[in-house]
């Protein structure tokens, strides 16, 4: 993968170059961080007065891990953070959320989250009216509106468009849509983002693991390279389910290979409490360092149906510290 196997060669051609050196994501004489104050295809300063855009190009693939959570009320603060970093030992520098169909785009939540050295990211889900009605235009209105303030904003926000798609206990799954209605609203949203000019987004297209729906292929869901920049793969550890890496999210990963090479994240995921939940820890994240394609996970530590918060088993919070301290995870988002 680029992010381990191409760094030597990177070193080696800047030394070529001259150049200072390849650098650690986010260190200040990172090219990464230069990037990301000077977008591509930009001037330094831009128009007189004006702001650049920030390139999320460098975020893309990481050298090191993503290490994420979700939490109830973040990211409108970011208090429960702050307090679960103190739980683990280590600050995260992805925050989960959800917004509804309709919902304004949480600017405050983006930049409290990119303040704190983090990537805002956005599980957006569209309830109603159906994405027969997104793919037809006829929500333009709002679209063009989220992604104004999505733009003005001016932070690096990683957006998930109808995740679980594959699956049949949402209205935008199999029930109640197409793959090919998908794939049209999908790609409208990303146009109309696109147009509004609102760069700064990171495009995570998020099936859930295919063990619980075999008969789902997920490349009739594909957008295409072009509208896609991660693969994110939900996928929870339960009591009675898979419990490797690979028995959980290889069998998702092996299809989606076959259509497409972008970085895979584990989008959502956690451990049911139980006996196994701290080998189901040790599974995770080793499994996530180990692993080349992988940038990183996002871990859902809300309670719903199930306690999923790592600190309610001692011996798995102990192991989760344990692993996330090393230093191949996380890093800070660079400032624009």
């Amino acid at each position: 993968m680029i992010r381990k196997t191409l760094l030597p060669l990177c070193v080696a051609l800047m030394s070529l170059a001259g150049a200072a050196g390849c650098g650690v994501l986010g260190g200040s004489d990172d090219p990464a961080a230069q990037a990301a104050r000077e977008p591509a295809g930009s001037s330094s300063a831009g128009a007189a007065g004006a702001r650049p855009r920030y390139d999320v190009t460098p975020l893309l693939h990481p050298r090191k891990e993503y290490f994420g959570v979700a939490l109830n009320g973040a990211p409108s603060s970011v208090e429960p953070v702050d307090a679960f970093a103190k739980t683990v030992g280590k600050k995260p520098n992805l925050v989960g959320s959800y917004s509804s169909w309709g919902d304004g785009f949480n600017a405050k939540g983006a930049q409290n989250v990119f303040g704190d050295g983090a990537l805002l990211y956005v599980s957006w889900e569209p309830y109603k009216p159906g994405l027969d009605k997104i793919a037809d235009g006829s929500q333009d209105a709002y679209i063009k509106k989220y992604a104004a303030s999505v733009r003005e904003t001016n932070v690096p926000v990683a957006i998930s468009f109808g995740h679980e798609m594959n699956g049949h206990w949402y209205p935008w799954g199999t029930k109640d849509t197409t793959p090919e209605t998908f794939v049209k609203a999908w790609r409208h949203v990303h146009d109309v983002f696109q147009d509004v000019g609102a760069t700064n987004v990171i495009w995570v297209w998020s099936p859930n693991v295919v063990n619980p729906v075999p008969s789902v292929k997920l490349k009739p869901y594909w957008p295409g390279d072009a509208y896609v920049d991660w693969v994110g793969i939900v996928g929870y550890w339960t009591a009675t389910g898979a419990h490797t890496f690979d028995t959980l999210y290889g069998p998702t990963r092996r299809q989606v290979s076959e259509f497409t090479d972008k970085p895979v994240l584990i989008s959502e995921t956690s451990s049911e409490p139980g006996e196994r939940r701290r080998a189901d820890v040790r599974a995770l994240l080793g499994g996530v360092e180990a692993d080349d394609d992988v940038i990183g996970f996002l871990w859902f530590n809300i309670p719903k149906r199930a306690d999923w918060r790592i600190q309610s088993s001692p011996l798995a919070l102990a192991e989760f510290k344990r692993l996330i301290a090393d230093d191949a995870f996380g890093f800070e988002v660079p400032r624009s």
